[in-house]
């Protein structure tokens, strides 16, 4: 017995629905139904425009959550229904499976919530030119589908769908850089891996190791750890600093939870923002064009590296239309960033004193690693001291999550309708020179300092950028605009 399911009315029954990253929603709502209904609609939606032919096989991935493995059951339910092959990967990086998908022409799932709590998760779904547009995400939205029978059963009446894993993905991922990167290039570098429950922590020491580092495995967990490499928790920020006294290392570097994102500490366990990594990767890359979100450090202008700047909306999606702006404008050796860290290579790159490095148009973590780490080996100097080489200009982000979707959004809409007059007496920071709506509200004074307020793309939140000329500052704005946020809803 079959069943006919709107994929629209689905996703607002049941409060799975797409952000900036794929679909998430709580785990209690990513029931089998939801889970393997939308995977069908990925997979019609790539039927219907040609990109996908019958027969074709699917590869699947997940991350360390515990709801993981259900969810990748159901998945692989959506997939047999539609009558495609399992290709399971297992629990690897984002960027792995994307990879594979990429270079095998699959369409890919990997099953995570990336940074978010653990009683959340998500899909994000590949297609094999990579991650899904908006336009792909109106598509799928757009399908009905006919459901097999799919009771949710306990994990152990379900039967199992997914067989051992394919480790070709991982190895692959792993020869992309050891292929690319000079060999013994990390000899003499002392490294720390934070590998809390990030779902690529082993392959992260393994590559480093191969590279020459020697490396330590910190603050390993076998519960899941939502670490966000654009709001790091203060806990992080202690174990850094302490681990840094205690073993006295070059680095420390990290993930998100399914390894798309870095998280990078320098040798005094300082955080290194995600937007300040993009900008010293893309110039260690030896990139000409940059697209990265309008939330991101403005030192990527000041620095006066890059002959062609695409700012964006925030998101890999919008991100990757950037690219591909700069692509098509003309510009070569293109690549995009973001404020969590993620990089995004849209053209062929030489890495230097190595070999090619081809195309991967989805957020990946160890080339940020890896070109911070050989920059400043190049340089002689330490983390710290290559950041400072840096103009110096301070970014800062917060959230507060009273705020629903919808309160936020009435929140903007407000501050649209309101004179810059107006907006300098609410929020008292002087007078407004510059307003942009390119995402959320943003808000340049005069005096040179930025407030940005938007509702998140992937939870019901209110996320809250700042920037400034020192990093106190910086973090006094974000806090300041939380406030008058709150007294304004």
């Amino acid at each position: 017995m079959k069943e006919r399911l709107e994929i629209s009315r689905l996703m607002d029954e049941s409060g799975v629905a797409f952000g900036t990253s794929g679909a998430r929603g709580l785990v209690t709502a990513m029931t089998d139904r939801v889970c393997a209904a939308y995977t069908l609609a990925f997979l019609g939606h790539l039927e219907a425009e040609g990109t996908v032919a019958p027969g074709t096989p699917v590869a699947l991935a997940g991350d360390l959550r515990p709801s993981t493995p259900r969810i990748l059951e159901a998945v692989a339910a959506g997939v047999r229904a539609a009558g495609h092959p399992i290709d399971y990967l297992g629990l690897i990086p984002s960027p792995a499976a994307a990879l594979y998908g990429l270079e095998n022409g699959y369409p890919t799932v990997m099953v995570t919530g990336s940074h978010i709590p653990a009683d959340r998760n998500g899909m994000k779904y590949t297609t094999a030119r990579g991650e899904i547009t908006k336009a792909d995400e109106a598509g799928l939205r757009a399908q009905v589908v006919d459901l097999p029978d799919l009771p949710d059963l306990e994990p152990a009446a379900r039967p199992r769908l997914l067989g051992q894993p394919n480790t070709r993905a991982s190895e692959r991922y792993l020869a992309r850089y050891l292929d690319a990167f000079p060999r013994g290039c990390l000899s003499g570098t002392r490294l720390g891996v934070y590998g809390h429950s990030a779902v690529g922590r082993d392959l992260l020491a393994e590559l480093y190791e191969r590279l020459g580092a020697e490396v330590l495995r910190l603050g390993y967990s076998t519960e899941f750890v939502p670490v966000d490499t654009e709001a790091i928790r203060p806990e992080d920020l202690k174990l850094a600093s302490s681990w840094a006294r205690e073993h006295r290392m070059d680095a420390i570097v990290s993930t998100d939870g399914d390894s798309d994102r870095p998280l990078v500490f320098d040798e005094t366990g300082n955080f290194i923002r995600g937007d300040l990594a993009g900008i010293l990767t893309a110039r260690y890359l030896g990139a000409s064009g940059v697209a990265a979100p309008v939330s991101c450090n403005g030192a990527l202008e000041l620095s006066q590296r890059f002959s062609s700047i695409k700012r964006t909306k925030i998101g890999s999606p919008f991100v990757i239309a950037g690219m591909q702006e700069l692509s098509d404008a003309g510009a070569d050796k293109v690549v995009g960033y973001e404020a969590n860290g993620g990089f995004l290579q849209q053209s062929p790159l030489t890495v230097p004193g190595g070999g090619a490095l081809m195309p991967l148009p989805t957020r990946d973590a160890i080339i940020v690693h890896l070109s911070l780490l050989l920059d400043a080996r190049a340089r002689k100097v330490s983390l710290s001291t290559l950041v400072g080489s840096l103009p110096r200009r301070f970014t800062s982000s917060a959230r507060d999550t009273s705020f629903q979707t919808a309160d936020s959004r009435a929140l903007l809409d407000s501050l649209a309708s309101t004179s810059p007059g107006g907006l300098a007496l609410l929020f008292d920071l002087g007078p407004v020179a510059v307003i942009s709506e390119i995402d959320g509200f943003r808000m340049t004074f005069e005096s040179g300092e930025v407030l940005h307020l938007r509702p998140s793309g992937n939870a019901p939140e209110l996320r809250c950028y700042a920037e400034a000329d020192s990093e106190a500052r910086a973090n006094e704005l974000v806090q300041h605009g939380l406030t008058r946020a709150r007294a304004l809803a």
